[in-house]
């Protein structure tokens, strides 16, 4: 095992009718950001619950984050807190709300041009203070410092990483999670199936308690995931499926070992041309990297296949069923996993020049660059 350091400073407030504690949890005396997605939350009552939770706060409401967020609208929202003073910023959504928020957060006293952040990888040296209210369990991002942001002008999705951006809490009801479709549902639990595996899936580590807490979280989306499609409304469902996808990326499973990532760098790419779904990108890439790199992941392949599927041969026989296996679970879920079915069969040629321009080189080993992604692409073209 590697070295390593952890350390989480997000209260998490998990459980029905805890809405009710953004009174607490919110600061007293700052101006409140309170920024959301697409309006859904209008509908299902979370709107009305965070708005009485803030009765009597000074709070602005900023609408209309994206799915798959954008640098432009987060920049409006940057301008908006820079011009009223806004000190406390609260994402109520999914992970994409988080993301915008994170960014936000950072982007508000940044000095200097804030896509730097995300394309230079400029240091953040101070962030606004932020909470979430969780209505969408996939991405981890209400227990960690990670955010994901898209640029239309240059057809970028990019990352960046800071402790500054950690919430200071995030409100997990499942009851918020009801009225999700079936898409968002499944497009979720492959998500957090794809962060366990980003920090599973590569070599042997010596890491058994790693190990077995990865392998207990993707044993949870196998038995949960079909159920939940079949019962939305099932708290106990809901419950499980929330506190599931925040361990897959709340920095515990990956603590002293190899992670890959390649994955998520190559579906990143896949969005910002095609407009994927980052689930479905994850669904079609994940096991091409897999087959492309079997002989360094054959190990851990078959541990998976014999731990979490039951399947029993040699190492050989192990490591290929559990690709099988990983792909059946996505088609069950109704996520497709292959580029043709999403129309996007040229990002074959057209994804290894972006990444050849920004010098990136992905994988555990850091081994994968343009021309094995090209590789990796054709593997799962049709």
């Amino acid at each position: 095992m590697n070295n390593f350091t952890y350390r989480n400073p997000v209260e998490l407030v998990f459980g029905k009718g805890t809405i009710a504690e953004l009174r607490r949890l919110v600061p007293q005396g700052d101006k409140v950001l309170f920024a959301y997605g697409g309006g859904s939350i209008k509908k299902n009552g979370v709107y009305d619950q965070v708005r009485a939770a803030l009765e009597g706060r000074d709070v602005l409401e900023f609408a209309g984050i994206e799915p798959n967020p954008r640098y432009e609208t987060c920049m409006k929202a940057v301008d908006l807190c820079r011009r009223e003073g806004v000190g406390f910023l609260l994402a109520v959504g999914g992970g994409s709300v988080l993301d915008a928020v994170k960014f936000i957060a950072a982007a508000v006293p940044f000095q200097g041009e804030p896509w730097d952040i995300l394309a230079k990888h400029a240091k953040v040296e101070a962030a606004l203070p932020l909470g979430s209210v969780l209505t969408l369990p996939a991405t981890g991002s209400e227990m960690n410092g990670n955010s994901v942001i898209s640029r239309d002008e240059t057809r970028e999705k990019l990352a960046f990483y800071s402790p500054l951006v950690y919430p200071k809490f995030s409100i997990l009801d499942p009851e918020t999670t009801f009225t999700l479709p079936p898409r968002q549902t499944a497009n979720g639990v492959v998500d957090a199936f794809a962060h366990t595996m980003e920090q599973y899936m590569t070599y042997p580590a010596d890491a058994p308690l790693q190990d077995r807490m990865a392998e207990a979280i993707l044993s949870t989306l196998i038995e949960i995931g079909p159920k939940l499609l079949e019962h939305p409304h099932d708290y106990q469902l809901r419950a499980n499926m929330m506190w599931t996808a925040t361990m897959a990326l709340n920095g515990l499973i990956g603590l002293g070992v190899p992670q890959d990532w390649a994955t998520h760098g190559i579906g990143h790419e896949l969005t910002a041309l095609y407009g994927m779904d980052h689930g479905q990108t994850l669904a079609v890439v994940m096991p091409a990297v897999w087959r492309f790199k079997f002989a360094d992941k054959k190990a851990k392949l078959a541990q998976y296949a014999k731990r979490v599927w039951g399947v029993a041969g040699t190492e050989e026989e192990k490591a290929k069923a559990a690709i099988e296996k990983t792909e059946e679970f996505f088609r069950l879920l109704g996520v497709k996993t292959r580029l043709a079915e999403y129309g996007a069969e040229n990002a074959v040629e057209q994804v290894p020049p972006r990444l050849a321009q920004r010098g990136v080189v992905l994988g555990e080993r850091r081994d994968i660059g343009p021309d094995q992604v090209r590789e990796i692409l054709r593997l799962c073209a049709a």
